[in-house]
């Protein structure tokens, strides 16, 4: 099973999305664009409350946490 990490490298804001891009090893963009249209399509609090939740609960990653395997996946 994949931990999830927040990322601090890359992040725009808490590292929630450049984490899930680098768990599944997809673009970090396309990560961000879903994210907003879904939170867009739920009315904006699902996805938001999601996101805060997401903040707290996910630890960052450290140095001690970090693999072979790039941090960041952009376009």
């Amino acid at each position: 099973m994949k931990k999830l990490y927040r990322l601090a490298e890359g992040k725009k804001a808490a590292g929630i999305c450049s984490g899930i891009a680098d768990a599944y090893h997809i673009d970090v963009m396309l990560v961000r664009l879903a994210f907003v249209f879904v939170t867009v399509l739920t009315s904006l609090w699902p996805g938001i409350v999601t996101y805060l939740a997401g903040w707290y609960l996910l630890p960052e990653k450290t140095d001690e946490d970090a693999d072979d395997s790039p941090t960041v996946h952009t376009s």
